[in-house]
């Protein structure tokens, strides 16, 4: 069992090795091909897909490349002091595939995703197999708190590994049901976000949403993006408004006249960049999407609506998404500072700001205003839940790498926005301090959510025959 278990995970260790520009075509051409789409419009789908990606990840390294810099600034400037510095998605995601969860997270995840397509609790082909390292994440977290708690590697291991499945059980159940929303007011038709970060904050944005709506007043106010870009004319244009943003960051910086134009120009570019990636990746996923469509209709009626699962990389163009970013970046610092227990520095990972957003968008009809409030409210939140986790976190780091993050070799506390503050996760693992009775809960939560999935999916099918 254990050299079938070995060859399972060199297989997808291979993979997944190349990353998603190189895997993501040839993945999108077998789909293409399986589902019935022609030879020529897989293979053109699937180069296209890879382009976009390689221009969407070129334009989000330019994002994060100058925030990162100006940030430091800024910690240095103000003298900046948190007990745990964000390090970063990419130290996390690291983490989180070193882990023994890690290991079988692609295999387990695809099983999952097969599992719930054929019995129809999801309508999602989740082809981002590159962040299924959320849920590895959330599992390494549970297996180092079941042996916290006392209980034998064993058992907190299949403890991990329960708490990784779940949790992308939940975050599918959560991307079926955003989808709607996603294609009509993010413009990303036939596209579903199962992404471990920007699904998580689903809830707790609908939740805030509600209290808006029951507020006299707040309840009234309505700034749709779209009319403030036609009043403004072209002051309303991205452009100008990521040149606006950089020049503030850049002076709050403290950066000299240059570099304070230079990170305006950039981003600019962001802003307007951004958006033509995720259009040319919309233009590969289409043929596939539509090919997707045609397959469910002839071979499984009644399983409603396909979706493509993607990165929430392709939604952050939309100007909400941007705009709000770049708002929340000086805010995100200041907040630190004030709010009280807080012991989180945000730093590598304020450049995945926008993801939080991708998801709110479709929640607040579009609303710029309710997004701003409820990313302000979400910061809050992930503050709280960073600082709660820094040492399960560390512990964690230390158990998956060892020469990097052990006591002995790394000095210092760290977490991370994404995804050591993600409240889903946080969630989880306070369930699972209950061990065992946690898994229970969880299992029945997860459950629940599918079925009630499952009936919305059999009802909208029903609805649209």
């Amino acid at each position: 069992m254990q050299d079938f278990l070995g060859v399972i995970i060199k297989i997808f260790n291979v993979i997944q090795a190349p990353g998603a520009t190189v895997m993501m075509p040839v993945i999108i051409f077998i789909l293409g091909i399986v589902l019935g789409a022609p030879a020529g419009r897989a293979l053109r789908a699937g180069l296209i897909v890879g382009v976009g990606f390689v221009g969407l990840n070129l334009v989000t390294g330019l994002l994060g490349g100058a925030l990162g810099p100006a940030v430091q600034a800024m910690v240095s400037r103000y003298s900046l002091t948190m007990d745990a510095v964000d390090i970063g998605w990419v130290p996390a995601a690291a983490i989180a595939f070193a882990s023994q969860i890690g290991a079988l997270i692609i295999p387990v995840g695809i099983l999952v995703n097969v599992v719930m397509l054929l019995t129809g609790t999801t309508q999602t082909v989740n082809v981002d197999i590159w962040n299924y390292w959320h849920f590895a994440f959330t599992g390494a977290m549970v297996d180092s708190l079941g042996q916290l708690l006392g209980m034998g590697s064993g058992p907190a291991y299949a403890m991990g590994l329960a708490a990784a499945a779940l949790n992308m059980v939940i975050v599918m159940v959560l991307a079926d049901r955003s989808a709607g929303g996603l294609e009509k007011y993010n413009e990303l038709p036939g596209i579903s976000i199962p992404h471990g970060f920007t699904a998580a904050f689903v809830p707790i944005a609908a939740l805030v949403n509600l209290i808006l709506d029951k507020i006299p007043g707040i309840n009234k106010i309505k700034v749709d993006m779209e009319v403030i870009q036609k009043r403004l004319g072209v002051f309303g244009e991205p452009v100008l408004i990521g040149v606006v943003f950089g020049l503030i960051i850049g002076f709050l910086a403290g950066y000299s006249p240059v570099q304070v134009f230079q990170m305006a120009i950039q981003m600019g570019a962001a802003l307007v960049l951004i958006p033509k990636m995720a259009a040319l990746l919309m233009e590969g996923l289409i043929p596939v999407s539509e090919a997707a469509q045609n397959f469910i209709e002839k071979h499984f009626k009644g399983h409603g609506k396909i979706y493509i699962g993607l990165d929430s990389a392709i939604g952050i163009g939309h100007p909400i998404c941007l705009t709000c970013a770049l708002i929340l970046v000086p805010i995100s610092i200041f907040l630190a500072v004030i709010l009280p227990g807080n012991r989180m520095l945000p730093f590598a990972d304020l450049a995945v700001i926008p993801y939080i957003f991708v998801l709110i968008i479709p929640i607040t009809k579009g609303d710029f205003f309710r997004s701003l409030v409820i990313g302000l409210v979400l910061m809050i939140v992930m503050f709280y839940c960073g600082s709660s986790l820094v040492e399960l976190l560390m512990t964690t780091a230390a158990k998956a790498d060892p020469a990097t993050y052990a006591p002995s070799v790394y000095v210092g506390n760290f977490s991370s926005i994404c995804d050591g503050s993600n409240p889903l996760t946080w969630a989880i693992i306070n369930i699972f301090k209950l061990k065992w009775l946690g898994a229970i809960v969880l299992t029945a939560i997860s459950v629940a959510l599918a079925v009630w999935n499952r009936t919305l999916i059999k009802k909208e099918a029903k609805s649209a025959a």
